[in-house]
């Protein structure tokens, strides 16, 4: 996971092309965001720009947070009493900047949200530090922020990763989910990239309405689209800013979002997921789809050839129609009773070929946002100072760690009792 085994799943795959792993889609999803940011010059300024903001907003003393607080309560009052605000339960909270981090999910949008909502009270700390500062590097730092900030160009690329991480909020707080429907999941990653295509193919027109808008809230000078483009280090160009902000930047990072959830979310994945699903037995095998099932058999090149293929597509038939009436099938919970219920019955023997298509699906190794969990709050509890604690006390640590909201249910007072029942105590507690 820390990248010491770069390359593992490739040379895995050269061993054997039918051993299929399922990444964390969490993971993944994070990973888009933060490979397009590294891959794109202008992304990666605009998110280190926002880095240096945070550090020197939020991590720079108490007092600028205070300021940021204050003056927003000031704002949402004014605006209250002239109309522009609705007031009413859950609305106008107190909201703060959010350090985005590469391994966090989400931040990177809570960032964005944020800094759109406190842009005015974040530009007027960031005046005060530039005449304020303790230090000159201080001052000057502030000073490059604030130039960056009153540019064209971060105003354009705030409204387009805000766009962009809101068509992936979704998906992305899905996949956090301890009771994640996997294949809900491969579902909505398949919405996720239709509506980035969608976005990518007539989405211009209305982000570049937003960027107007904001500017002219903000005092921000707007170009002219038909004018030559201008970087922010004033060096004209001899390309329009209209090619710029649409071509250069608009399309180029879209499709750069684009192709990243391609090569992150493989299709092989997906549709392995997808025609696993058709082997459940819930609801009285509704899910059974014949076509599916045998396009399973196909990705698992390595475990049927094409005589057991064909003879699988005539097994599933008779398979399907003598299960479907047995009592003994109703009411499973998933592939793992079924396949447990057909050693019980003998009928594995009879449907070798589709027990095998069971086997394989049970066996698929599928991460998910729990497993990182609890891969994180181990690197918490065994440290260099407990680094030979016992697998028994590690496990009952990871429980108490991971599955908190089970813990809330559970009262200290029968804790004690049955700590005092395990063995005598030299003391009371």
């Amino acid at each position: 996971m820390s990248g010491a085994f770069n390359g593992l799943k490739s040379l895995i795959l050269n061993e054997n092309s039918s051993a299929h792993y399922i990444h964390c889609f969490a993971h993944q999803l994070q990973l888009v965001v933060v490979a397009v940011a590294k891959k794109h010059d202008d992304v990666d300024e605009f998110f280190e720009q926002v880095l240096a903001l945070v550090v020197t907003v939020v991590c720079g003393s108490c007092k600028r947070k205070d300021m940021i607080r204050e003056m927003q309560k000031e704002r949402v009052a004014a605006e209250i009493g002239i109309g522009e605000t609705k007031t009413g339960k859950g609305l106008n909270q107190e909201i703060s900047l959010v350090r985005a981090g590469d391994t966090r999910w989400g931040s990177h949008f809570r960032t964005i949200v944020s800094l759109v909502n406190l842009f005015v009270e974040v530009v007027a700390v960031l005046k005060y530090v530039k005449e304020e500062g303790s230090t000159l590097s201080n001052r000057n730092q502030t000073k490059g922020i604030l130039s960056y900030f009153k540019t064209l160009d971060f105003v354009f690329l705030l409204h387009l990763m805000l766009e962009i991480l809101c068509l992936t909020d979704t998906l992305s707080k899905h996949l956090q989910k301890k009771d994640q429907n996997i294949l809900e999941a491969a579902s909505l990653v398949k919405g996720t990239k239709k509506a980035l295509l969608v976005f990518r193919k007539d989405g211009f027109p209305q982000i570049w309405k937003k960027v107007c808008a904001f500017c002219e809230k903000h005092s921000i000078e707007i170009v002219d689209m038909l004018g030559y483009y201008v970087t922010p280090r004033k060096r004209k160009t001899n390309k329009t800013n209209q090619h710029h902000f649409e071509d250069v930047i608009f399309n180029t990072i879209l499709d750069m979002q684009i192709q990243e959830f391609g090569d992150r979310f493989s299709e092989v994945g997906t549709k392995l997921m997808e025609n696993m699903a058709a082997l459940s037995p819930c609801d009285s095998f509704s899910s059974f789809d014949k076509t599916k099932m045998l396009k399973l058999s196909e990705i698992y090149k390595n475990d049927f050839d094409d005589s057991e293929r064909a003879q699988l597509n005539g097994q599933l038939d008779i398979y399907y129609h003598s299960l479907l009436h047995n009592e003994r099938f109703f009411n499973l919970n998933g592939i793992a009773d079924l396949s447990r219920l057909l050693v019980e019955t003998g009928k594995h023997l009879s449907f070798p070929l589709v027990y095998r298509l069971l086997k394989l699906a049970l066996v698929l190794p599928v991460a998910t946002a729990t497993v990182e969990r609890c891969f994180y709050a181990m690197k918490f509890l065994k440290t260099d100072l407990r680094n030979r604690i016992g697998d028994d006390f590690m496990n009952g640590a990871l429980i108490c760690s991971v599955e908190k909201e089970a813990l809330e249910n559970v009262k200290t007072e029968n804790v004690i009792t049955r700590f005092r029942k395990m063995k005598d105590q030299r003391g009371e507690l």
